[in-house]
């Protein structure tokens, strides 16, 4: 699966406070969580996020709380990958779960600026920056963790297992 998009950048540490502040967790829709995605931080990132774009952040990304709304407002927001330094252990699981896909290469993180074009092959964990002529490469899922992901997240997966 191939993904092709423009980059929104972040650093390290981006907790989920900062994904989707406290303040909207009164809500369980995920296009209400959406509106508010990363609004601490960049306040017009949820206005003009365009669907198939990609985020790329520096190391231990997610950290914080266990929340499932922070992959699951990324999602909804349009974000089709997540490329990381690092990310934090729960956030990762998470991310799986909703069929958020994730990559870690500290290389791609650190060479790569906002707004670049990117083209991620998910099946092989390439990481080609169009804008700079460069390729990185993450260690790709699994076969079954792809699966997990193309089906739209464990939940789906499973229904789809009956």
């Amino acid at each position: 699966m191939k993904i092709q998009g423009k980059c929104w950048k972040y650093g390290d540490n981006v907790d989920t406070d900062v994904i989707i502040p406290a303040r909207y967790l009164n809500t369980a829709d995920a296009n209400e969580l959406a509106r508010h995605c990363m609004e601490d931080i960049d306040p017009a990132f949820a206005g003009k996020v365009q669907p198939g774009e990609i985020m790329v952040a520096g190391k231990n990304f997610g950290c914080g709380s266990s929340r499932e709304h922070a992959p699951l407002a990324i999602k909804t927001c349009g974000i089709t990958c997540v490329v990381a330094a690092s990310f934090a252990r729960i956030f990762y699981r998470n991310a799986i779960n909703i069929g958020l896909p994730i990559l870690e290469c500290a290389e791609a993180a650190a060479a790569i600026a906002n707004g670049d074009e990117l083209e991620i092959d998910l099946n092989t964990g390439t990481i080609e920056d169009k804008t700079r002529g460069t390729v990185f490469h993450a260690e790709p899922f699994p076969p079954f963790m792809q699966e997990l992901i193309a089906a739209g997240g464990l939940a789906q997966y499973m229904r789809g297992q009956k």
